[in-house]
């Protein structure tokens, strides 16, 4: 049965406090397609109320790690995986936990934009709303809206169409709606899988913007294959590869900058260099 929640504005002084900033953790993640596995004991904590980034080229299994913590692994039909992600400690595989709130409370934005076309602005970004059984009034849906739009860097832009089609928005603004999307349920951490590679200059700086921005709110896992945007907007970086017919797994893990300026090994050196890759 649905129940009617209020939902607060995010970063409003009247508001509750909300979810605590989250760390995820991951431990020992194999992962398998059929037969054939393309991760190999992974494990990494990403660290609450920070930007982590996931680099390496492709192929090594990154957006395979990253689609396992929100559980979206499990729905490929030949997927299978190993190991535990937990969220604050409490395992969001756990045959307890619904998978509705694992989405909820981990969020997911994709490489290519993926607002609902014919689907107004405004219906998009309270999609999540309907998906997670909340039923909230229109005043607060309203807000809501606002709210998330705002966070997404999109709201100046579209305040007077709300009800215009998401489908008419540029790929960059796209891409914010499906930002504010994933906000309309307040999830405690947001996972981004290249969500600037199709875009222009501008509206990937604008999404690194809004990323930095969030990060005060929510904890953010971003796979990239731009070195110089891991840079940017991340406080951590995991360097993940795999040799040629074995599994992915991480190099080295730790602070961007250190990553960037002192790796430990050689071939993370070789691959921010742009050596291969």
């Amino acid at each position: 049965m649905t129940t009617i929640l209020d939902i607060p504005t995010f970063g409003s002084p009247a508001a509750p406090t909300g979810n605590a900033l989250a760390t995820l953790d991951a431990q020992s993640i194999s992962a398998w397609f059929g037969t054939h596995k393309v991760l190999d004991r992974v494990s990494l904590t990403m660290e609450a109320g920070q930007v982590t980034a996931l680099i390496g080229p492709s192929g090594c299994g990154k957006s395979t790690f990253l689609r396992i913590l929100n559980r979206m692994h499990e729905l490929v039909p030949s997927a299978a995986l190993a190991g535990e992600v937990h969220l604050d400690g409490h395992d969001i595989y756990d045959s307890s936990r619904r998978l509705t709130d694992a989405r909820k409370e981990i969020g997911m934005v994709f490489q290519k934009p993926n607002p609902f076309p014919a689907m107004s602005i405004y219906d998009n970004v309270v999609a999540g709303l309907k998906l997670t059984g909340t039923r909230i009034s229109r005043s607060d849906k309203d807000e809501l809206v606002e709210v998330s739009l705002t966070k997404a860097g999109l709201w100046k832009e579209v305040r007077d169409r709300l009800r215009h089609p998401g489908g008419g928005l540029s790929g960059g603004q796209q891409q914010r709606l499906c930002i504010a999307r994933s906000l309309s349920v307040r999830p405690r951490v947001l996972l981004m899988d290249e969500p600037c590679s199709a875009l222009d200059p501008t509206s990937t700086r604008v999404i690194e913007e809004t990323m930095l921005e969030l990060a005060h709110e929510v904890t953010i896992v971003i796979v990239t294959h731009n070195m110089q945007q891991a840079q940017r907007v991340s406080q951590n970086c995991a360097f993940f590869l795999a040799a040629q017919g074995t599994p992915g797994g991480i190099v080295e893990h730790g602070p961007t900058d250190l990553m960037f300026s002192d790796p430990i090994d050689s071939r993370t050196a070789d691959y921010v260099n742009g050596r291969f890759g």
